[in-house]
């Protein structure tokens, strides 16, 4: 059982960084691919990045290109979402996500693994 756990969360302002990192308290991550999602109030669960099972292929929205970088790292069996020059569209709660088709999907419904989410606030 894959079991997801974020952290990192909170308040930053416009223009500042935030690392949002995920790990499972089950079963390694090393064979799953892993995907981030954000909801904002009001909005539906959408897709912000996420990476293959080996790290080898990466998927951003563009609303994120160029800001947000994604990694994993199999031996501390972690996930980490490097956000820069934050915005305040930015802000939503940040849910981590895992497929056992290991690649770097962007569809929510191929997600079958999800954490609790961390709360994500850019100030203006």
């Amino acid at each position: 059982q894959v079991q997801l756990v974020e952290s990192g969360g909170g308040l930053v302002q416009a223009g500042g960084s935030l690392r949002l990192s995920c790990s499972s308290s089950g079963r390694s991550l090393r064979n799953y691919g892993v995907g981030w999602f954000r909801q904002a109030p009001g909005k539906e669960r959408e897709f912000v990045a996420a990476i293959s099972w080996g790290g080898g292929r990466t998927n951003y929205t563009d609303s994120v290109k160029g800001r947000f970088s994604i990694s994993k790292d199999n031996a501390k069996n972690m996930v980490d979402l490097r956000m820069d020059s934050l915005k305040p569209e930015d802000t939503a709660v940040y849910f981590c996500a895992a497929t056992y088709l290991r690649s770097a999907t962007m569809r929510t419904d191929q997600y079958g693994y999800w954490g609790q989410g961390t709360q994500v606030t850019v100030s203006s």
